[in-house]
């Protein structure tokens, strides 16, 4: 894999994306957090060698380089699942490439459905732990030693100090932050009223798609990283109700102004 990753840094490297400082995974909906970043240069996924293609309609599929905040950063306009006939690895594989191309910090968002019932739609919580539900790590793979420590720590998965500065920001400007757990599936069904109220009992607030395995791998990197998950439906087993994607979306669209206004202010802080 460290030839893969060399390959796809140094095609990179050769459009552009010059010692970048921060990477971003932006998640279902929230793809307009792009519109703040002064944009140096843009490569389609399929043009990079080695690197999965977005096949989910509505994530765009470009890598973004620019400023913003007065930081050269790396935009993922559309990031990978598992759902798509992906392995693990090639979901985590843009991180790694961020990484080799000399980012210090990693900010990740996603859609999320709330297991925890205080949370409303369009609101946002801070991921502080979570719970792989994926059935596999991404750093299960002959050779992982070479590219980190194989048996990596997970103690504290999400960065400390980030997390401190989003907390302080959404004070300062009025913006529902809630904190809690993270549980990543495979996907792409939803989930039963069995399956919410499982997810309830062990200790669940937000249930997703994506995230985790990025997040392990930087963890297997020593690469800071903070996530937040957007709240766009409420999964209540005794008052379910049929799930409908562009309600999904729309709930993403009203939350994403706090979501850009979260990393941008952190981005400026880092």
């Amino acid at each position: 894999m460290k030839k893969y990753i060399e390959e796809s840094a140094g095609f990179l490297k050769e459009r552009g994306f010059e010692a970048p400082e921060i990477g971003i995974i932006l998640g279902t909906g929230l793809g307009q957090f792009v519109d703040k970043v002064e944009v140096i240069s843009s490569v389609s996924y399929n043009h990079i060698p080695n690197f999965p293609t977005a096949t989910v309609e509505f994530h765009t599929g470009k890598l973004i380089y620019g400023t913003l905040g007065g930081k050269k950063v790396i935009v993922m306009q559309g990031r990978f699942h598992i759902y798509e006939g992906y392995t693990l690895q090639d979901v985590s594989y843009p991180v790694r490439v961020m990484n080799e191309l000399g980012i210090k910090k990693l900010l990740i968002s996603n859609a999320a459905g709330a297991i925890n019932l205080n949370f409303k739609k369009g609101e946002i919580m801070l991921i502080d732990d979570h719970i792989n539900l994926q059935g596999g790590s991404p750093l299960a793979f002959k050779g992982v030693g070479l590219l980190g420590t194989r048996f990596t720590d997970m103690s504290a998965p999400y960065d400390a100090e980030m997390a401190k500065i989003l907390k302080q920001i959404a004070a300062e400007n009025n913006i529902t932050l809630h904190e809690g757990v993270y549980a990543s599936v495979v996907g792409p069904q939803l989930e039963t009223r069995a399956e919410y109220r499982y997810l309830k009992i062990i200790g669940t607030d937000t249930v997703g798609m994506s995230t985790v395995p990025e997040v392990i791998v930087a963890n297997h990197l020593d690469l800071p990283v903070t996530a937040v998950s957007v709240i766009t439906d409420e999964c209540d087993p005794d008052n379910l109700e049929p799930v409908n994607i562009q309600d999904i979306m729309d709930a993403a669209a009203k939350a994403e102004p706090d979501m850009v206004t979260l990393f941008t202010k952190l981005i400026e802080k880092l």
